[in-house]
């Protein structure tokens, strides 16, 4: 069984997603059977990078929502601390007041490479981990550089990549294929491209979807014959 993800290492749900997903992975008896795909999203492609670490804690990153949604910097403080609070339950430590501002094109470059280097979920968790938790700028190439690096792919490829932006084709190719599933927002999950599954849904509700996927995906395997002891239309064997 497969599961694709299409998610940003900047978006919080994405990170609670994944949290809520690997708690539905744990209890689903064939897990060792599930293969998952981390695939591209950028949630503002127009995002200009901050390359370095915020001083300290501040209001910024609630007062650059505020300006993005039309809401008061208040209202966003309390959004903040609603998603704070969800991730938290989930055994997750944000602390976005630390949060630089990212665009994650490179990012998802280098999610690409980890794919093919067999590390991506390890990966995809050091920078949620960096952005969320520690502040980390991931706008800045010698940062994810060292960040990858820690999560298992070696330095001086990773390097190599940005300085190519090798897999800035296969980027654009999820991010379109996103939109052509119809996906609105992320994360967005597609389990066997039979389902797809918006947004950061509980857990239980992660499970039912492997469970229903597996069972439909595998076919009854037939042990005897048919003729054997039943009854058909012409009648019974005897």
């Amino acid at each position: 069984m497969k599961v694709e993800i299409w998610s940003d290492v900047v978006c919080p749900w994405c990170y609670i997603g994944k949290r809520r997903f690997e708690s539905a992975l744990r209890e689903f008896e064939h897990a060792d059977d599930v293969e998952v795909e981390w695939k591209s999203f950028q949630l503002d492609p127009t995002t200009v990078s901050v390359t370095q670490r915020a001083a300290g804690p501040s209001d910024a990153h609630a007062r650059a929502l505020a300006a993005k949604f039309g809401r008061s910097v208040e209202e966003v403080r309390q959004m903040i601390a609603h998603v704070d609070e969800t991730a938290a339950a989930e055994g997750l430590e944000f602390h976005q007041d630390v949060s630089v501002p990212a665009n994650t094109v490179k990012a998802h470059q280098l999610l690409h490479l980890a794919g093919e280097r067999g590390v991506q979920d390890a990966v995809k968790e050091r920078l949620l981990r960096a952005h969320f938790t520690e502040g980390e700028p991931l706008g800045d190439d010698e940062t994810l550089v060292r960040l990858v690096a820690e999560a298992g792919l070696d330095a001086e490829e990773a390097r190599a990549v940005l300085a190519e932006d090798r897999y800035l084709a296969q980027v654009r190719a999820d991010v379109a294929e996103a939109a052509a599933l119809g996906a609105r927002g992320v994360p967005f999950f597609v389990v066997d491209r039979r389902y797809g599954i918006s947004g950061a849904q509980p857990a239980e509700q992660f499970l039912q979807v492997l469970q229903r996927a597996w069972t439909e995906s595998r076919p009854l395997t037939l042990v005897g014959q048919a003729t054997d002891d039943a009854c058909g239309p012409d009648g019974c064997a005897i």
